[in-house]
């Protein structure tokens, strides 16, 4: 292998700058033209249910592109409406829903209180008035003119039967006459019984007589108390008549607007009382009445303003960092009163999705699905293309509750989530797939090529601006884009995962500052990238501490039958790194093919399993056409206690089956990774930079002798990025890397014996590989038929 196949340095030829100040700011995304495309199909297209679920890992960009990108959009997009909420004065429990143009919500708002204010200050300074007074008392004249008319005619007819009637305070009082005056309570307790019958008996005469009168007076009471009511509303709708025409010609383009303040004018006249103290003589009644609020009556006439767009020049983008019901779908709060709740249209608050109506609405997947009441309620909404605000109730008890008209909507939302949650939903939500129709998937890698390289540079160029970073030289964005190259595991490719480049930017940046540097170079970012390392790596030094000391046992010189060393990958959470492993096989005559230990004490996965299953396919397929395969093999990782999981040690287990089966001791300073298939092809794996340096670690401590090396897959050539230190001692000599594609390849450079061709007649040349496991199994073949 050449050693230019061991690394892929970056070409600075391609900058035509010398740091990153010389470059534009561009906000551009690098790469991702399927996942953007499909952002801005699903934004721009206006029909229900080409709502966006953007899918990807994080760090891909696919949150601020996808906020970036319906920031975008929604300049095109005009200013979406107030809405305001106001009282039913028909159907208190069913409050309404206006819509008015942007900016006139608080408008509105602030009028109508104004105008009540202004009410509650004039409707009792005019009816205290003596303009009023004077009006009133032409009605009272009147009465009191009818009124004595029909007391003289009740005594004309009351004089005969010795009574007279006479109008008090009280009303009308009937006395009985003596020496033609009324008759005093002393002289009217000392009649006789015989005389107060006689009174009686011309009472009840006299009643007979001036019944139809007295019917007439109370008639005409009757109609005073009329007349008086409906002169004080003709009077309190001439007095707000001309506040009301300034209100009505300010929003005389809205019909809801109209029908509200004309609903309020008759509420107003209806319960003048209100305005001007008096107590209501129903008052009991209607404390227990649940359609009104009696704590503050002239709530009723407050407007709430549920959605104000005044200071919007454009559509909204909401990111609703925590979609649960109420904040998602708004809610109706409650008052405790006495123990009870109560609540009014003044206590109707917005969620996430009204102030988002007539824009976007973005949403992260995992925050939304904790909270299955959030994911019906905007299923519901978007399906309905409204949304309904009513409260999740479990056992509360309310005295009283409303249900507010429901707003229409016109929103765009946009998901961001992974993979396997959009898989999961659009497979066992019905729903999902009808309201979600538009994915926009963000890829982990793009092409490491000229244009998206010198991307990378504007991407490096524009954080510097933004973050106020020092400049970057051109060889650190070189280092950079070889970096980005190691993080996506293809030397062909780069990695979309900006969040980490974005940290080695800044830890750069820190590193350049702290040697009071004023560029970074590719030094910075060098020593950035040894700092992270040297953060994360605790785990990996403690490791080769027990490689040092020989509590971890591994060989690196000499060789051994049946033995070999494997190598695996361990992860930390922010760094990755190899371990090689001492794996042993023992074989010896039987039936029972191969145990796998791991598997036996249930420390294996079951691509591990498989792997290791994969191999009695290749040794039957190869060795046992004509004999049957009679074989025990044992495969166990030494010193091994966690669980081992994946395929990438499957070659390495073969190579060591083989060799205790012919008893050809293998190179211990080769380690060997790769997965391999029935047909003994060797397969592509991953973490081949942390397999090898950590092989190469291992050597290292333990002194290299200059044959040590690690066999690995030839398709995983273009996966290596691989540390200086490692091409270093390649170029010196000191270590090897062999790719290979065949197990007869890798069992001569672990051996040095040829692995033998099969001839005509079925029998491989002598002293070779095959030759001698051929033999070994004939041999178990024909101890298991003697034994049986």
């Amino acid at each position: 292998m050449s050693i230019e196949e061991l690394n892929k340095r970056c070409n600075l030829d391609l900058f035509n700058f010398k740091t990153t100040r010389e470059l534009p700011i561009s906000d551009e995304i690098i790469g991702q033209k399927r996942a953007t495309k499909a952002l801005n199909f699903g934004l721009s297209i206006n029909r229900k249910g080409y709502n966006v679920f953007v899918t990807g890992i994080t760090g891909t960009g696919r949150n601020s592109y996808s906020y970036s990108l319906a920031k975008k959009f929604a300049k095109g997009k005009h200013v979406p409406s107030d809405w305001c909420y106001v009282y039913n004065f028909d159907k208190p429990v069913r409050p309404k829903a206006i819509e008015l143009k942007a900016g006139n919500g608080s408008a509105f708002k602030k009028h109508v209180e104004d105008f009540v204010c202004r009410l509650k200050t004039e409707i009792p300074k005019y009816f205290t008035s003596k303009e009023y007074e004077d009006k009133k008392s032409n009605i009272y004249n009147e009465f009191d003119a009818k009124n004595q008319d029909i007391v003289n005619r009740l005594n004309d007819k009351a004089e005969k039967y010795g009574f007279q009637f006479k109008q008090t305070d009280r009303g009308l009082i009937t006395y009985p006459l003596i020496e033609d005056r009324p008759m005093k309570e002393e002289e009217l307790q000392n009649l006789s019984e015989k005389e107060m019958l006689e009174l009686k008996k011309k009472s009840n005469e006299m009643s007979s007589e001036v019944h139809n009168i007295l019917i007439e007076f109370k008639d005409m009471e009757s109609k005073l108390l009329d007349d008086l009511d409906e002169f004080n509303k003709k009077e309190t709708s001439e007095l707000i008549k001309d506040y009301m025409e300034e209100l009505v010609k300010e929003f005389e383009d809205n019909k809801d607007v109209i029908n509200h303040l004309n609903e309020l004018e008759k509420d107003i006249v209806k319960n003048l009382d209100k305005f001007l103290g008096k107590e209501d003589e129903n008052k009991d009644k209607k404390i227990t009445s649940k359609l009104k609020l009696h704590e503050d009556f002239f709530k009723r006439y407050e407007i709430n303003l549920f959605i104000d767009n005044s200071n919007k020049k454009n559509a909204p983008v909401i990111r609703e960092m925590n979609p649960n019901y109420y904040n998602l779908l708004g809610k109706i709060e409650y008052v405790n009163e006495m123990g009870v709740l109560r609540t009014d249209h003044t206590m109707i608050k917005p969620g996430s999705i009204h102030e988002a109506n007539g824009g976007f609405l973005i949403i992260q997947a995992k925050d939304i699905l904790s909270s299955s009441f959030a994911w019906i309620g905007l299923k519901r909404a978007l399906k309905s293309n409204e949304i309904q605000i009513e409260n999740i109730t479990k056992g509360t008890v309310i005295a009283e509750t409303i249900k507010p008209e429901p707003i229409p909507i016109e929103l765009k939302v946009i998901i961001v989530g992974d993979y396997y949650t959009y898989q999961m939903l659009y497979n066992y939500d019905a729903d999902f797939k009808k309201l979600f129709k538009i994915r926009a998937d963000f890829d982990i890698e793009i092409e490491r090529n000229e244009e998206n390289i010198k991307k990378i540079a504007l991407f490096v160029a524009n954080h510097c601006k933004d973050e106020e970073l020092c400049d970057f030289s051109k060889d650190a964005i070189g280092r950079i884009v070889e970096y980005s190259s190691r993080l996506s595991g293809d030397k062909r490719k780069l990695s979309t995962r900006f969040n980490e480049i974005v940290e080695l930017l800044y830890e750069a940046d820190a590193m350049a500052v702290a040697s009071e540097d004023h560029i970074v170079t590719e030094k910075h970012i060098n020593m950035a990238i040894e700092e992270k390392i040297y953060r994360n790596n605790k785990y990996e030094e403690k490791l080769h501490e027990l490689f040092r000391d020989n509590t971890l046992m591994i060989e690196t010189t000499g060789y051994k039958v049946g033995q070999i060393n494997g190598l695996a990958v361990l992860d930390s959470g922010q760094y990755s790194f190899g371990r090689p492993s001492k794996i042993t096989v023992s074989t010896y005559a039987g039936k029972d093919g191969i145990t796998n230990i791991e598997r036996e004490v249930e420390q294996s996965g079951n691509i591990h399993d498989k792997g290791v299953l994969i191999l009695s396919g290749y040794l039957g397929a190869k060795y046992a056409q004509n004999t049957p395969l009679s074989l025990n093999a044992s495969i166990t990782f030494e010193q091994s206690y966690d669980m081992v999981d994946g395929d990438s040690a499957s070659s390495t287990e073969l190579y060591a089956i083989l060799s205790s089966i012919s008893e050809l001791p293998i190179n211990q300073s080769i380690a060997v990774t790769g997965s391999v298939n029935q047909k003994g092809e060797i397969q592509p794996i991953g973490g081949v930079n942390e397999k090898i340096e950590g092989f190469f670690k291992v050597c290292k401590e333990k002194g290299l002798k200059g044959d040590e090396g690690v066999i690995i897959p030839i398709q995983n050539v273009n996966n290596l990025m691989l540390k200086d230190e490692v091409i270093d001692a390649v170029k010196e000599g000191k270590f090897s890397i062999y790719a290979i594609e065949s197990i007869d390849e890798g069992i001569e450079i672990l051996t040095g014996v040829e692995y033998g061709k099969m001839d005509k007649e079925g029998n491989y040349s002598k002293d070779t590989v095959n030759y001698l496991v051929q033999k070994k199994l004939d041999y178990y073949a024909d101890l298991s038929k003697e034994y049986e």
